[in-house]
């Protein structure tokens, strides 16, 4: 078999696809899409976003200091499209979806009600990438609807049903295919 060599690019995939929330004092809450998100770190558990600076949500977060990971399941992915396809400058994302903001526990961005799990974040650092800024945050709080939950209390990805993106394409995380450390089992 051959390999064919390519341009650098971002093809790194699966990626996330989920909702970010953000809000400054006194003005209405935002959201935007993202795929460009991950952990970085586990004590203290640490996530990014990364945002291009020309984008409405960018301004809100690095003044707001903060943000919220709203990780949505398959049944809203038009709603998540939707999102990312339109400004938070000339709508209100919220009123346009018929997505649910509540109250978070610690930052003053709402969570999304529709989505099954919400990570709450402080911002820590923000590093300028070229064409994002990366907003890496420590997790303060994470909120889960209590039926995605399996009977030892973890989150179960069936009932979840999370979504990536793929070069263009959201795409199903569904099967599984093996379990941490099976491998070495005997």
């Amino acid at each position: 078999m051959s390999k064919v060599i390519k341009n650098p690019s971002t093809v790194l995939f699966p990626v996330p696809t989920v909702l970010v929330t953000c809000q400054t004092e006194g003005a209405k809450p935002n959201i935007i899409t993202i795929a460009w998100t991950g952990i970085i770190n586990s004590v203290p558990p640490t996530v990014y976003v990364s945002v291009q600076p020309v984008r409405h949500s960018h301004g809100i977060i690095k003044g707001a200091g903060e943000y919220v990971i709203n990780i949505p399941s398959a049944d809203i992915a038009k709603q998540v499209d939707y999102c990312g396809i339109t400004s938070g400058r000339d709508i209100d994302k919220f009123a346009e979806t018929g997505l649910t903001p509540v109250t978070a526990s610690q930052v003053k961005a709402p969570l999304i009600k529709e989505c099954p799990v919400n990570i709450e974040c402080k911002i820590k650092h923000t590093l300028n990438l070229g064409s994002h800024d990366a907003f890496i945050a420590e997790v303060v709080a994470v909120h889960y609807d209590e039926n995605i939950l399996d009977a030892n209390g973890r989150p179960d990805m069936e009932k979840i049903k999370p979504y990536g993106y793929c070069q263009g394409e959201y795409r199903t995380i569904a099967e599984r295919i093996g379990t941490f450390g099976y491998s070495g089992k005997k």
